[in-house]
């Protein structure tokens, strides 16, 4: 079969691996469909690394996928602990905790001590034509959704946890640094959740536009001081909630400049550097609450029915769609951000 594999920085290639065979007892053998680009895929493309993680040899990168359930092994029950049947469409959670360590037994499984991760070394991700997943990874979806829908309820399940971290009410003043997928995921979220305004950064002025349809109030924040911008708008009161959903680095900091006394900052981006770097000053004098989002937990069947009711435009995020053939391409062409990338999907 293809896939797509990472043997260094900046080194993707196609080629053909052995098919994954029948799958095991709590298994599915999947057909992949589609698959999303992610940032944190091209944290590992340009680095090989994702944090403190690095790539250990040639590894299929991907977790943002949609696939059709080619075959079953015995006891395997969905994620909504029902029966699954080949030929069923799906969505699939990438995370496969353990189910049995103390986080997982307290109802955290994304910080799960033994958690595999699909396109995370050493586990395989979803730029392939087959892979097996545990049969509890995978949620049916209605005919509502596409293949592309499917495959971004990942990056919608990341951003309700972190809005279920924010702790948005009604009226709350919001700041959503990072207008990528996960930051314009977050504010149509946001503005569900009643939050106004909504204030949102970013460098690339297309993304800007997308996120200004969505209710957002663009800073171009190469062009313009975001910090103070916000200052000025909210009598330098500050708002109530502000979301890091960059690269982090500098917007970290910046986040908590930009959060009132007694705030909450939520930091979702996953810096280059693996660095956190804020002033103490200013969160220490603020008496802010810092809040770090790790993926997801118990979100698919919210993001499913949100998907398939409307509530959020998911398709309104694909710029991009490539073969699996043109993931070399793909990745190339999202890396640079070029031709006004927003997301970009790889069909299988």
């Amino acid at each position: 079969m293809l896939a797509a594999r990472l043997h260094g920085p900046s080194d993707l290639r196609v080629e053909r691996i052995p098919h994954p065979g029948p799958p095991g007892r709590g298994q599915a053998l999947l057909r992949v469909r589609c698959t999303g680009i992610c940032g944190s895929d091209l944290h590992s493309y340009l680095d090989a690394r994702i944090g403190d993680t690095p790539i250990g040899g040639p590894l299929i990168l991907g977790h943002e996928f949609s696939a059709v359930i080619e075959a079953l092994g015995s006891d395997s029950l969905g994620g909504n602990f029902e029966p699954l049947k080949p030929g069923m469409r799906v969505a699939v959670d990438p995370a496969q905790p353990c189910h049995r360590c103390e986080p997982c037994e307290q109802g955290h499984p994304n910080l799960c001590c033994r958690l595999a991760f699909c396109g995370n070394y050493p586990y395989g991700g979803s730029f392939c034509e087959w892979m097996h997943m545990p049969a509890r990874s995978c949620f049916p979806v209605p005919k509502a959704i596409d293949d592309a829908g499917a495959a971004l309820l990942e990056p919608l399940g990341v951003g309700l946890h972190a809005v279920d971290l924010a702790r948005i009410r009604v009226s709350h003043s919001v700041a959503i640094l990072g207008m990528g997928p996960i930051g314009l995921i977050i504010l149509q979220l946001a503005k569900l959740g009643g939050a106004d305004p909504v204030f949102v950064t970013d460098k690339l002025p297309w993304r800007l536009k997308l996120a200004e349809r969505w209710g957002g109030i663009p800073i171009h924040c190469d062009r313009e001081d975001a910090v103070r911008r916000i200052a000025r708008e909210t009598r330098d009161r500050g708002v109530d909630i502000a979301i890091e959903a960059a690269w982090a680095g500098a917007s970290a900091a910046e986040a908590a400049e930009m959060a009132r006394l007694g705030g909450r900052v939520v930091l979702v981006g996953i810096p280059g550097d693996d660095r956190l770097v804020l002033k103490h000053s200013t969160a220490r004098r603020k008496g802010l609450t810092l809040v770090l989002s790790r993926r997801m937990k118990h979100v698919y069947p919210r993001a499913i029915r949100m998907a398939a009711g409307g509530a959020v435009d998911l398709n309104g995020l694909v710029s991009h769609r490539f073969s699996l053939k043109r993931a070399t391409e793909a990745f190339r062409l999202n890396a640079a951000y070029r031709d006004n990338v927003v997301k970009a999907i790889i069909e299988s």
